[in-house]
């Protein structure tokens, strides 16, 4: 603690004579300046080069929704149902395997499920239906 009040001693030393610098240099500046202020004279703006007009950008059509896939199952329905159809859960094993989805479209998919409360976490890497 005491070390901590020494080194903010010091500081506010080291900021007194900045302070006092400072000041000797503005009284310098002020000595130095002309008496006589003049407004500064303004510069005419460089001429733009001119550009060739843009094209206009060919219209867009809107996106095609995609379609669900094949029978109409989702994702999410997908996972859901692997996990209704076990009796005391699914792991993140067994769901990788039934469904055939990768770590990451399986993570996103669970954390959906229990968002809207389809599901819920019996234990670390174990899903039960609520």
């Amino acid at each position: 603690m005491q070390k901590l009040q020494t080194q903010l001693k010091n500081v506010s030393k080291s900021l007194a004579t900045l302070s006092k610098q400072v000041e000797s240099i503005s009284k310098q500046l002020k000595k130095t300046a002309p008496a006589k202020k003049t407004a500064p004279v303004k510069k005419a703006a460089p001429a733009k080069k001119s550009r060739p007009a843009k094209k206009a950008a060919p219209a867009r059509k809107p996106a095609a929704k995609k379609a669900s896939p094949a029978g109409g199952k989702t994702v999410l329905d997908s996972v859901l149902e692997v996990i209704k159809r076990s009796k005391k859960g699914a792991t993140i094993t067994q769901l990788k395997a039934r469904t055939k989805l990768e770590a990451r479209q399986l993570s996103n998919a669970l954390y959906k499920l229990v968002k809207k409360g389809h599901i819920r976490a019996h234990s670390r890497g174990l899903y039960v239906k609520k």
